[in-house]
């Protein structure tokens, strides 16, 4: 729309603006200028933590064990319910708050036109139709759009990734959270709050919700505990009923039964081992601010990388300066560039041509001018202009600007003309802007040569890109930045020539954009919502996706992908949206959190085949021997302590020694519960088979002898439990690699106190005679054996042939 289409569609007058009055009317109807607050209620989000599969295993035990009034056993379980709720609510409530933070931002002040007085009011109540002036130092308070001044230079690069600062006139539009570099223009309110650019990026991050693989993997264990263990209480009960077993009896096995279930320390074991890895990378100036982003970047596949102050350095370099003529050399060129610079108005290209200055150490002659008067970048005229004066006290004039711009105040003549025009292009299609110097002698103007500006590549970031690649993650570059720029970044890095403009994906057919977006190694010229698309079609087709970026209008982006990534310098905005903000110039910290993150998934795969392969070995077994021999092998509160002394000392397996692939890992729960089920049938049996013989032949009667065959089986699941451990901490056989010294010595600490236990029952078991102990140890180390040899079979198998890929569950 023109602008008076504009003034005339908000009705309001560039002399008076609009009355107190109706400022009040369209609040009502457009609301403040802000970004509305969304927060939950701290009691709901405390309860929603008793919510889910295992909370539920764990709340039915304790209802299970207040319905027999064993108020022992329910103060313990009830406790670990509450552990686990209080665990959980503290790590969000430390998280940060993205809308937060972006309403903040809008918390600025502006001059606005109201009643034809002047006057400065929080840009919260500003409202569409009001006149408003911006100048040099501000933030543009909503979007707007420009009447009258002669420009603005406004910095956009945190909302559109455009590098350079762009210039503004009457007609255009300057965008809410943009800070103005320079110039003063006065424009009309079009857009406030939610409805502005800036707004509508923060609705996208509001609306990017992603549920983590771990969460995820969590849930189907859950799941698949429970589905097992309903089967298994709904079998018993039948068969118990039919024997005649008195309901309390019933509701009693039961009880032991969940109880043996519930893997209630899975989710605290998974998040501290997290949360250790969090202060190994925050040693590393990686800060964790979502521990869930350290095990999906053990998976991430695709690596979406930010161009501007990501891969590049976001401050522009000069290039290979280019000399015209016989009469000037480069030093000249950028001698007189120089003097048609001023660092203080921090400049991006008058900063790069200063620091060319200092590159070529032409500092003392540089000193022997002096700039008598300066004339800042005119956007009507395209230049900088400066009157200098030589040591002698001569003056001259020197200018710097648009090549077409200089050519034309030098009168150029076609050949010229021509070959700088050559220069130009070949230049562009190398990703540099370049700038023309001219100087005035006897008032006529010369030119001088031709300055390329690049923003280069940072020094890592070529490393970094085949470290990843290397280890099977591909890179793509998503820039708002120019197609030639883009290409020539890539090809330096050795991302890919395959960068293609957002505009060519846009017209891609719906059913092949995903395949496109697959294909392509990045693509140019795309604004926020485009980022947020394309980390979403990724998704979609299966990828774990980690962004980086360090602006605004990379915060949708990084908060839809698996793991967003802010980089060192990252707005407030991206590191709030990030999973790991970077404290260290450059991406190589990248490298660091890879590293990390699959070493702390194997630690958390190993624990969870344990944990599974343990509750399965421990549902069957109970089922098993109430089933044959109709008494209860283990108490509720012997459960409990076997989960203690197993889960507890385990947490030293966040500092094991592990070996990490040389690809993204994956949750597969197919193979794992594959994997658990098939060595935790085995402990089943191992089990079962060392309660018959000390039936059968030690003469330990289930009637008479009903505490010593408890303890027993108490000390058998302690001992075999932390071999298991080392049994699924390898892939290959256990002496494969040598375990952290934490895991070995902790875990024999705990069966030893387990033994201690037993032999002595310290009034929480019966007292087994000690060489029943002894006994108890050399089987459960002779199965060890077995049960490794059975776990390198059964990778064997899944690997090898077809139909284990895809598991038996």
């Amino acid at each position: 729309m023109s602008t008076t289409d504009v003034l005339k569609e908000f009705q309001t007058s560039v002399s008076t603006g609009l009355s107190e009055e109706e400022v009040g009317k369209r609040i009502d109807k457009y609301g403040y200028n802000e970004i509305p607050e969304k927060k939950k209620n701290p009691i709901l989000k405390f309860l929603l933590y008793f919510w889910g599969p295992i909370p539920w295993m764990i709340e039915i035990a304790a209802i299970l064990s207040a319905m027999i009034q064993h108020w022992t056993d329910f103060a313990i379980i009830f406790s670990l319910l509450l552990v686990n709720g209080i665990i959980g609510f503290w790590q969000e409530h430390k998280a940060e708050n993205i809308i937060e933070f972006l309403k903040n931002k809008l918390s600025l002040q502006a001059r606005v036109l109201r009643d034809g007085k002047w006057k400065t009011i929080p840009a919260r109540q500003l409202v569409p139709g009001d006149i408003v002036r911006v100048r040099m130092g501000d933030i543009v308070a909503a979007d707007l759009k420009l009447l009258s001044g002669e420009y603005v230079n406004v910095d956009e690069s945190v909302l559109t990734g455009e590098s350079v600062p762009v210039t503004k006139r009457s007609g255009e539009v300057i965008y809410s959270g943009s800070p103005v570099k320079r110039g003063e223009m006065t424009g009309v309110v079009i857009a406030t709050g939610l409805n502005t650019y800036f707004g509508k990026t923060v609705q996208l991050v509001q609306l990017a919700k992603t549920e983590s693989k771990y969460q995820k993997m969590v849930t189907k264990i859950g799941n698949y505990l429970i589905f097992i263990t309903l089967f298994l209480v709904t079998a018993v009960a039948i068969i118990q009923l039919q024997r005649g077993m008195d309901p309390i009896e019933l509701v009693r096995f039961s009880l032991v039964l969940v109880v043996a279930a519930i893997p209630a320390a899975l989710p605290a074991v998974l998040s501290i081992t997290m949360a250790i890895g969090a202060y190994d990378l925050a040693k590393k100036h990686a800060i964790v601010t979502k521990l869930v982003a350290i095990e999906e970047m053990a998976g991430v596949d695709i690596l979406c990388a930010d161009k501007t102050g990501t891969l590049t350095m976001n401050k522009l370099t000069v290039g290979n300066v280019i000399a015209i003529g016989d009469k000037f050399t480069k030093e000249d060129v950028v001698i007189y560039g120089a003097l048609a610079s001023v660092a203080e108005n921090k400049d991006p290209i008058d900063l790069a041509v200063l620091n060319a200055l200092k590159m070529m150490k032409l500092e003392s002659t540089f000193k022997k001018y002096k700039q008598i008067k300066f004339t800042p970048f005119d956007p009507i005229i395209k230049r900088t202009e400066a009157v200098v004066e030589n040591e002698n006290g001569a003056r001259f004039e020197v200018a710097k600007g648009a090549p077409q711009v200089v050519l034309k105040l030098a009168n150029a003549d076609e050949n010229l003309n021509n070959r700088v025009l050559d220069i130009v292009n070949e230049n562009a299609h190398h990703g540099y802007r370049v700038i023309g110097v001219v100087v005035k002698e006897n008032e006529k103007w010369k030119l001088v040569g031709l300055i390329p500006l690049f923003d280069p590549p940072r020094k890592d970031a070529s490393e970094t890109i085949k470290f990843l690649q290397d280890n099977g993650i591909k890179v793509k570059m998503i820039t708002g930045d120019h197609l030639s720029i883009a290409q020539e970044i890539a090809s330096k890095l050795n991302i890919g020539k395959r960068i293609y403009p957002y505009q060519v994906l846009k017209a891609a057919h719906h059913s092949k954009r995903t395949e496109f977006i697959e294909d392509a190694n990045g693509f140019a010229e795309v604004f926020p919502e485009h980022k947020y698309s394309i980390v979403e079609a990724l998704q979609s087709v299966g990828h774990t996706i980690a962004m980086t970026g360090d602006g605004v209008n990379d915060a949708p982006a990084l908060k839809k992908a698996n793991v967003g990534i802010a980089v060192a310098g990252a707005t407030d905005a991206a590191r709030s949206a990030a999973g790991i903000a970077l404290l260290k110039e450059g991406i190589s910290v990248i490298k660091d959190a890879i590293v990390e993150s699959r070493k702390i998934f194997q630690r958390m795969y190993s624990y969870v085949v344990y944990r599974i392969t343990e509750t399965i070995r421990v549902l069957f077994f109970v089922t098993l021997a109430i089933l044959a021999y109709n008494f209860y092998p283990i108490t509720p509160v012997l459960i409990i302590l076997l989960a203690l002394l197993n889960d507890i000392p385990i947490l030293t397996i966040a500092y094991d020694n592990v070996k990490i692939n040389k690809k993204p890992d994956k949750w597969e729960m197919n193979k794992i519960l594959t994997l658990s089920t098939a060595i935790g049938l085995m402990g089943v049996l191992e089990t079962f088979l060392m309660l018959w013989i000390s039936i059968t032949y030690f003469g330990l009667s289930p009637v008479k002898n009903v505490g010593v065959l408890q303890t027993l089986v108490f000390l058998k699941l302690a001992i075999a439990g932390h071999l298991t451990i080392f049994v699924t901490r390898t892939r290959g056989a256990f002496w494969s690699r040598m375990p952290g010294k934490g895991l070995l010595w902790s875990a024999v600490g705990t069966k030893l106190l387990a033994t201690i236990i037993a032999v002595f029952g310290l009034g929480l078991a019966g007292a087994l005679p000690l060489w029943l102990a002894g006994f108890i140890w050399i089987y459960c180390i002779i199965w060890f054996f077995i049960e490794d040899a059975t776990k390198r079979a059964v990778y064997r198998m899944m690997e090898g042939q077809r139909i284990f890929k895809k598991g038996f569950f």
